[in-house]
């Protein structure tokens, strides 16, 4: 390393040259603070330039299950010790855990296992990105209806299709590219498959009923209009990029019967509604749907798929096949220690009942939000994944960084949503300060 300015601890660069340092090869553009890992506690993050602490409100962009330096990894004792033991080794030597196998994946598969993975979803596959867990997800769906399609009589390759919905997020990559649909920078001038997309009747806007008749409708033609083709459906439970949008129950049981009355599979990305944001350890399992593939991320440290027995209606599909989904990796054993021990975690302290909790309370929040103040309107959530909406974008931006400035970091949405992401771990006090900041930054901007 070429660092000439005075350094900290175990020779990293001084916080003031961070920036800089980065900015040499890197568009910089983020957040500007330089975060101490450190001193970085629960639900304040500190800015390491200036000494200043910040109220988290959306945890590396609701990765962060546990809030910074949670004691129970980073504190003493000896569970934490044997943690952090654990750690290093996995940290020392990357290990391809897709072929070579160590006690270190089996102790997390086994965590996994008993406190996230449901009955009814045991098949698993582990990778790195939230984006790329959605792409094996629909690789899945891809070789279970070409083979189901094969079943039929048909020759060849036929079932390459994906149903999708307006205003969704799937990722950046090669597939999810065709599927993502809100902002239209992040995948303009990409190559794109020209695959079904339909209408979201999102709780909000009225006339829900219709709209979602509608919905299901346009869902139904597009079956009959690439008879089939279409391989899955693909959906979050809670559309978080494209504004946190809700939908009713009923709307998934439409997908779910049109899922199996065209021999589809129904795929849930739960990249950021899973591991208890939404009061449930999975958003579906609040919702009374199960899909038969869920993609998960960002608060499982590794990402990933799970898929049910529905997959077995065929021979040879991914799952039972050698290498049809891999990667050298298999997932980062690294992120597969930390996760293993934030399950446990999750599991002895109740993290998803405290979720639904402290979402409760942060909605009431809201709701004296929007009845105290003209412009915020549609105050919604379940569990800690809440928001509402102001006037406009530049309102709503100017908002956002009022708070930021006043000492809370909240996320925009949408088109002029703004969105909580706290940690499982946040309490009320820690919300009630987030809140007061917002409050006096939407009497400063609006």
């Amino acid at each position: 390393m070429q660092i000439t300015a005075s350094e900290t601890r175990y020779g990293l660069p001084a916080p003031a040259d961070v920036r800089g340092i980065i900015g040499r090869h890197l568009l910089a553009d983020g957040y500007p603070i330089v975060l101490d890992m450190e001193a970085s506690q629960g639900a304040h993050l500190r800015d390491a330039a200036t000494g200043r602490d910040y109220v988290d409100l959306f945890t590396f962009y609701a990765s962060n299950p546990l809030g910074m330096n949670h004691p129970a990894l980073a504190g003493p004792g000896e569970e934490a010790e044997a943690f952090r033991a654990r750690l290093m080794e996995a940290a020392l030597n990357k290990v391809a855990n897709s072929d070579v196998y160590t006690p270190h994946l089996a102790r997390f598969v086994d965590t996994f296992s008993r406190v996230g993975i449901p009955d009814e979803l045991p098949h698993a596959f582990f990778v790195s990105g939230g984006a790329l867990a959605v792409e094996n997800a629909l690789k899945v769906a891809f070789d279970w209806k070409v083979r189901k399609n094969q079943q039929k009589g048909y020759s060849g390759e036929r079932g390459h299709k994906v149903l999708h919905f307006r205003e969704a997020f799937h990722g950046r990559t090669g597939y999810t590219m065709s599927l993502t649909n809100t902002d239209p920078n992040k995948v303009a001038h990409y190559p794109k498959f020209d695959w079904p997309r339909v209408a979201n009747p999102k709780i909000r806007g009225g006339n829900v009923e219709e709209r979602e008749a509608a919905a299901l409708a346009e869902a139904r033609q597009a079956f009959t209009d690439h008879p089939d083709e279409i391989a899955a459906l693909i959906i979050e439970p809670v559309q978080g990029e494209g504004g946190d949008n809700h939908f009713r129950p009923s709307f998934f049981q439409g997908l779910r019967a049109l899922a199996d009355e065209f021999d589809a599979l129904l795929v849930f990305d739960e990249v950021q509604t899973g591991v208890g944001l939404t009061g449930t350890f999975w958003a579906y399992q609040g919702l009374g749907v199960t899909p038969d593939v869920i993609a998960f991320g960002k608060k499982t440290q590794v990402c990933g798929i799970l898929a049910s027995r529905r997959v077995d209606e065929v021979e040879g599909h991914v799952f039972a096949t050698s290498s049809r989904i891999n990667s050298t990796w298999g997932g980062n054993l690294v992120d597969m220690v930390r996760f293993d021990r934030i399950l446990e975690v999750i599991e002895a302290d109740d993290l998803v009942g405290n979720a639904e909790r402290m979402g409760q309370h942060l909605l009431a929040r809201l709701q004296e939000l929007e009845a105290a103040h003209e412009a915020v309107t549609d105050a919604r959530g379940q569990g800690l994944m809440c928001a509402f909406d102001l006037p406009s974008k530049e309102i709503r931006n100017a908002v956002v960084q009022r708070a930021f400035d006043d000492g809370a970091i909240v996320l925009g949405c949408g088109e002029r949503s703004v969105r909580f992401r706290p940690a499982l771990t946040v309490t009320d006090a820690d919300l009630d300060a987030g809140v007061a900041i917002l409050e006096g930054a939407i009497k400063a901007e609006v």
